[in-house]
């Protein structure tokens, strides 16, 4: 004899329940993977109980101050970005100081969206990314949460 029950029933969240919340990051003196780890779990969803796999029910994550983040061990002598043209010898090699110096927004953009999954979802998630090299950022009306990382 089997009881069902609706207790037993998996939840499975529906986009019309997704209620979105907008979370500020200080990237100030942080090491940038462990802050990259977790900005990426609360752009997933996967920090609430009603995270569904299937489901864009992430939240909205404007990081600052991206250029005084830090780097352990050898990461900024040995750190190279590489992009390719696909042109024989098309290969470029950037040093992450080069990078930090220039743009230290990508350094972090490129972090976060590495660890999404790699899907058409994960485009989707990093569209509400928002990460600006210094203090100031335009997202005041949205008032969001202080997210310790």
């Amino acid at each position: 004899m089997t009881i069902k029950s609706d207790n037993n029933r998996t939840f499975l969240l529906k986009q019309e329940e997704i209620k979105q919340q907008w979370y500020l990051v200080d990237a100030a003196d942080k090491i940038l993977g462990r802050m990259a780890t977790q900005i990426a779990t609360v752009l997933m969803g996967k920090h609430q109980p009603t995270y569904t796999p299937y489901v864009d029910s992430g939240n909205f994550v404007v990081v600052i101050n991206a250029e005084k983040i830090k780097l352990t061990g050898n990461k900024s002598l040995e750190k190279m970005y590489k992009t390719y043209s696909g042109y024989s010898n098309g290969q470029k090699l950037t040093p992450i100081k080069t990078v930090l110096a220039n743009t230290p927004d990508k350094v972090v953009y490129q972090a976060v969206k590495r660890m999404l999954p790699q899907n058409r979802l994960a485009d989707q998630m990093i569209t509400k990314l928002k990460v600006y090299a210094g203090a100031k950022h335009p997202h005041q009306a949205q008032n969001p949460k202080v997210l310790e990382v």
